[in-house]
């Protein structure tokens, strides 16, 4: 196996899932958004249009960074930049939590291995 397929394995071997509980489609049943590694290109993106994004962190940085990487179980894209202003519009924690965990390094799941 290829040291480039070896490394895509393990991008896809990370992805990790994060329930919204604010986003579900009934009472009591979080919406579960499902995200790969942040990577180094993505990053790059996220920098271009909000320069010291990771140093401080503004509100449409982290709107964008959920349009990046949201996905459904499929690997589809949950948002587009169409759905930035209803974004834009939901509660700071929501969006601050969801950005968040994105961004983390780690997932609840390597916390609860160690």
């Amino acid at each position: 196996m290829s040291l480039a397929k070896r490394i895509a394995d393990r991008q896809n071997a990370a992805r990790r899932s994060i329930e919204v509980m604010e986003w579900g489609e009934d009472e009591g049943s979080p919406l579960t958004i499902h995200c790969g590694p942040l990577l180094a290109l993505e990053i790059e993106k996220i920098q271009r249009k909000h320069p010291n994004f990771f140093q401080q962190m503004s509100i449409q940085g982290m709107v964008d960074l959920i349009i990046l990487k949201a996905e459904n179980a499929d690997g589809e894209k949950l948002f587009t930049l169409e759905d930035k202003p209803v974004l834009m519009r939901e509660e700071f924690t929501v969006i601050a939590r969801v950005a968040g965990e994105m961004i983390s390094a780690t997932s609840a799941e390597d916390h609860e291995k160690n």
